[in-house]
């Protein structure tokens, strides 16, 4: 077993590893994913969000623990890095793994639970989102600020940003699920725009983002659209695409 909890975070490592032993019998359900499963836990007055990542499959069993670090430790130690650059995640607790003579078994990280007042998603699903035309300006500064210090946030889609409004109204932004990072020297145009391209298919809000982007980077607000814009519809179409395909191998079976 490997297990390595936070030391700032006034716990017990034999509480948080009991929580983690009995989490298939304990918690409530948060999210039930095919993949992986998230539950909350109360301990000392705290909410715990602990994810379960699914057993893989034999070649990353393998990798898992000789060639790469797990997801879980990732989350960890990326969840840190983030807190380091001032970039909002809920606090990193611990992360466990259980290992057998091939490899990499079950693995868990624990965060605290945080409640959002909103994703960026009900951005981009409800018209009109009262204050909308400000978040989304706000969560550009974000991602901008994000680019500024090298980080490519590999999953910045739509469900895994989340905002809560603070006292002076103003919004924070907290990234969810951070197993997939880099962290460059620094980020080029290009990789800025394809960063941004899976957030939403809607034009006008790409128009939004990409005045703002304009705004606090200097780049022509022209450039930015066309560039996004491209990279938007190209993933959209690649998206639907690999949905149509996995729908008809299903008609077929």
């Amino acid at each position: 077993m490997e297990f390595r909890l936070n030391p700032n975070c006034n716990l017990s490592q034999s509480d948080v590893i009991s929580i983690l032993q009995n989490f298939s019998t304990t918690g409530k359900m948060f999210i039930d994913g095919r993949r992986n499963k998230i539950k909350l836990f109360e301990l000392n007055g705290r909410t715990l969000n602990v994810k379960s990542f699914k057993v893989p499959h034999l070649i990353n069993r393998i990798i898992y623990r000789y060639f790469r670090k797990s997801k879980a430790r990732r989350s960890f130690e990326f969840a840190n890095k983030l807190i380091e650059n001032g970039i909002g995640t809920p606090e990193p607790i611990a992360y466990l793994e259980h290992m057998d003579w091939i490899g990499l078994k079950d693995s868990y990280y624990v965060s605290e639970h945080l409640v959002a007042d909103l994703t960026y998603r009900e951005l981009v699903e409800i018209p009109n989102y009262p204050d909308g035309d400000n978040i989304l300006r706000q969560f550009t500064r974000f991602s901008y600020l994000l680019h500024q210090k090298g980080i490519e946030f590999k999953d910045h889609s739509p469900g895994n940003t989340l905002i809560k409004k603070n006292e002076s109204g103003a919004y924070d932004f907290f990234l969810v699920d951070l197993n997939r990072m880099e962290f460059h020297h620094e980020m080029p145009f290009e990789l800025r725009m394809k960063n941004l391209c899976r957030l939403t298919p809607h034009k006008e809000m790409v128009a939004v983002m990409s005045n703002e982007y304009a705004k606090v980077s200097g780049e022509s607000e022209e450039k930015i659209f066309t560039t996004l814009w491209k990279m938007t519809a190209d993933f959209q179409y690649r998206y639907y695409r690999k949905k149509r395909i996995k729908k008809n191998l299903k008609f077929w079976k």
